[in-house]
């Protein structure tokens, strides 16, 4: 990962600049959006209508070049844009107080195109049992903090729990897996990341390695479509940090991740008959993010 090109790597950095600090200049929240410039909101791979006038949908557009600075060097194909994303914002009712309330405190999520709901809760006193109720938020709400929150010195003898919860887009497809994304700094400031399976579709059981096998693809590319005939609906799960040291700084957040699917070049071809260019990406696996949980010891 690109040092100060990505947001992991940003929260990474706000944990050593809190230390030298006193205060996290990175500790934002997550919200997907798009830099499009022809006045349309038409972020899904089955419905992308582009990012400037040009690429709007025609038969020649996946095959055009979007960008070509002959000064630096830089050329992007139209077919390397990317398709997204969706704001989620976590408001207790629709007006723009409630909105921006939940946005200042950070209890929002971001989506690469997909409308699924997302929930994330850290605290304390999760047990597994928690999973089971049909009402995750009020069991998270009533125990600890949601995405966009903090935690404090952990009590005595307890690791950081969390309650994830995850409900595929109606309309869209099944769910891979649900992930904890985790960030801390070592006592010598040293930063470190890991990315953790906590939740996920169908009998698959971690390999000797740890890594979770793979969900398997039903996207049929030249027909644009796909089948739910793995991943699952719905994950839900109460996950433990394994490797929790209270004197570490650190932040957790959410990354749930869709089975495979078409993307936008896929339903363009499929449309249109154009042939693409070698090298076209024609799949992908949509996923949101959450914004972080931060975990602060005490002075």
């Amino acid at each position: 990962m690109l040092e100060f090109e990505y947001a992991r790597s940003a929260y990474k950095n706000g944990l050593r600049l809190e230390k030298e600090l006193g205060t996290n200049p990175y500790k934002f929240g997550l919200i997907g959006s798009s830099d499009a410039h022809n006045s349309l909101s038409a972020m899904a791979e089955d419905n992308f209508f582009g990012k400037t006038v040009p690429q709007e949908p025609s038969p020649e557009r996946m095959l055009a070049t979007f960008v070509d600075n002959k000064e630096t060097g830089v050329r992007i194909m139209d077919w390397e844009v990317g398709a997204s994303g969706y704001a989620a914002v976590w408001a207790e009712e629709n007006t723009r107080e409630s909105i921006w309330d939940a946005m200042e405190r950070k209890e929002t999520y971001a989506t690469t195109g997909p409308r699924m709901v997302v929930r994330f809760f850290g605290g304390w006193d999760f047990v597994a049992a928690d999973a089971q109720d049909r009402l995750p938020a009020y069991v998270g709400y009533t125990k600890g903090v949601p995405m966009g929150g903090d935690l404090g010195q952990a009590p005595q003898g307890k690791a950081p729990t969390f309650l994830v919860a995850a409900l595929k887009d109606p309309i869209g497809a099944n769910l891979d897996r649900y992930q904890i994304v985790k960030g801390w700094m070592e006592a010598d400031g040293t930063l470190q990341a890991k990315v953790y399976d906590v939740a996920w579709g169908g009998d698959r059981q971690p390999g000797a390695d740890g890594k979770l096998p793979s969900v398997g693809d039903t996207a049929d590319v030249a027909n644009a479509s796909w089948t739910n005939t793995i991943g699952a609906p719905e994950l839900i799960a109460v996950w433990t940090d394994p490797d929790f040291d209270p004197s570490e700084r650190a932040f957790y957040y959410g990354r749930v991740i869709e089975i495979p699917t078409p993307r936008w070049t896929a339903y363009d071809a499929n449309f249109s008959g154009t042939t693409p260019l070698g090298g076209t990406r024609m799949k992908l696996q949509d996923r949101a993010y959450t914004s972080p949980i931060w975990y602060t010891p005490a002075q």
